[in-house]
């Protein structure tokens, strides 16, 4: 998922920091006179606005969060990430070669009060591979039948491998047999859309709450654009017996430690810790960290940028930045220096090791080689001197993280001199679409749980490329993990290995840290979900009791 796409998928402070309806002033009253702990209400701070609530064109974490909590598929995850029905009856019946899942749905509802029905899946999917929607996520879905071609312009929508056998029986009819592919169905784009009030709304859908239709635990209302958000029970959801909140209110805020202020004035029930506090309170009871299966790394632009389609310059930057005391020094919550594109404690392989041990590479801080090939670089390119962009988000946070890479790249490649653009979340997301950068600082966190949600996204023709790096060898590695090594697991691990060597030794991307977040938490917040993939947290069984 993007910087998550998603990217990724997904965010320095992963999406929320979750806060009771508690007042300000500490008199245990809300601002709607509601009363703080019990166990209705909760107010919870995004760390940024919601770039879209159309499912067929979200590509980020705050988006496929927001999803998460207010739709539902044909399946979601429970607490330890497997998947279970959503508006499925029960798991599919298969075809003896497993390609063709027959899915039963149960009688549902929009919060319309219109019938879910298998329609509206069949609706949502097409429109999503469809060329002329523009779905950067589209990619998603080629394993149906024909959906690639659709999406290339080559078959029309219709002939996507999906029907409604009736209102309440869905055909899906697959390329190929996956593993875990009931568990992607439960990722956002996958959602079902109604018809009639999408085509009413037209270009409006899905940008505010009144131009969103909703069939999950939540829907979506008070949205003021980088300001709030509200979260309300859902009173035709169909499990609505099993939601315990009546309303979740977000509050947009950017700065981390003003968060953590909020929750030391006892207006906040958890708050992501910023590393200049870490120390201070790792010995409190409410203190504890969690390893997230988020990667930030950096790109560079090969398509505009000429410079960058030199591998000494490009393998120069990754290896003059010491990503080991980044994580001591500007974030101390957790996060793990990453040498690998894929996070560690994701997937092993068929022998129970972590798949990180197969991937071998040099992109790693190596301040003496980086040297040699900026050398090399100037020799081969005919300049002494650089000047290149560095694309970043626009929190506090961001602003010394990208000062930290700023500081390093100068120091260790002499004649290298970075410039620091920060922008909010939605622009950024749309100049990296745009190609719109020369290097860019971002995330991904996965989708579904295999290595290849991670390495799709670098072959040659996937949208969310955004570097202009095209190899025909990586694109045969990673072709073959997802097709003909299916059956041969251990093979299909070291070609992906492989692949992401290559990519890695190709320098087109520079793996920076897999994210950590350090927390204090009241105990009193109880059964919040988080998740290694997919949406980041489900809120349908949260509540306070204190």
């Amino acid at each position: 998922m993007k910087n998550k796409h998603a990217r990724w998928s997904f965010l320095v402070f992963l999406s929320i920091i979750l806060l009771l309806s508690a007042c300000s002033g500490g008199n245990g009253k809300d601002k709607s006179g509601g009363s703080a702990g019990d166990g209705k209400k909760l107010r919870l701070i995004s760390i940024s606005d919601i770039p879209s609530m159309d499912s067929s064109l979200a590509t980020d974490a705050v988006s496929f969060d927001a999803l998460n909590n207010t739709m539902e598929g044909l399946y979601k995850l429970d607490k330890n990430d497997k998947a279970i029905p959503g508006i499925a009856k029960g798991d599919p019946k298969k075809s003896k070669d497993g390609l063709t899942w027959t899915i039963e749905l149960r009688d549902a509802k929009w919060s319309n009060g219109d019938e879910v029905t298998a329609h509206d899946f069949v609706y949502a999917w097409r429109k999503l591979v469809d060329p002329k929607t523009a779905s950067e996520y589209a990619f998603i879905m080629f394993d149906i039948e024909n959906a690639e071609d659709i999406n290339k312009g080559d078959k029309k929508p219709e002939e996507l491998g999906v029907k409604a056998i009736d209102d309440k029986t869905l055909e899906i009819k697959l390329n190929r047999e996956l593993p875990y592919y009931q568990e992607l169905l439960s990722f956002g784009s996958f959602l079902p859309q109604n018809e009639k009030f999408v085509k009413e709304k037209g270009d409006k859908y899905g940008t505010t709450a009144e131009d969103t239709l909703y069939n999950g635990p939540f829907t979506l209302s008070d949205w003021k654009t980088e300001d709030n958000y509200t979260l309300t029970k859902n009173k035709e959801y169909w499990d609505k017996g099993n939601v315990k909140l009546d309303s979740v209110n977000f509050k947009v805020v950017k700065e981390p430690q003003t968060a953590l202020n909020m929750y030391n004035a006892g207006d906040v029930d958890e708050a992501l810790i910023p590393a200049e506090n870490v120390k201070k309170y790792e010995k409190d009871k409410a203190y504890n960290t969690e390893l997230e299966s988020r990667v930030y790394f950096m790109r560079m632009n090969q398509k505009d940028v000429p410079e960058f389609k030199n591998k000494d310059l490009r393998m120069a930057i990754a290896q003059s930045i010491d990503r080991e005391q980044y994580v001591k020094s500007n974030l101390n919550n957790g996060s793990k220096a990453a040498n690998s594109l894929v996070p560690t404690e994701f997937v092993k392989d068929t022998k129970g090791e972590d798949y990180t041990k197969g991937v071998k590479t040099d992109n790693k801080f190596n301040k003496a080689e980086a040297k040699k090939h900026l050398e090399a670089a100037k020799k081969e390119l005919g300049k002494d001197e650089f000047t290149f962009e560095l694309l970043t988000y626009d929190q506090d946070n961001a602003k010394k993280d990208a000062e930290y890479f700023k500081e390093q790249i100068e120091q260790n490649l002499p004649g290298v001199t970075i410039k620091v653009k920060q922008q909010p979340y939605k622009q950024k997301l749309k100049l990296e679409a745009n190609m719109d950068y020369q290097i860019s600082f971002g995330r991904w966190g996965p989708d579904y749980p295999d290595a290849m949600t991670f390495l799709e996204l670098f072959t040659s023709d996937n949208v969310m490329n955004e570097t202009g790096w095209k190899n025909k060898e990586y694109d045969s590695k990673i072709n073959d993990a997802g097709d003909k090594l299916l059956d041969k697991e251990q093979e299909r691990v070291e070609a992906m290995q492989d692949a992401e060597s290559l990519l890695l030794d190709e320098a087109v991307i520079v793996p920076i840290y897999q994210q950590g977040n350090a927390r204090l938490t009241q105990s009193y917040v109880k059964d919040i979900e988080r998740h290694k993939f997919g949406g980041d947290t489900d809120l349908k069984h949260a509540y306070v009791q204190k």
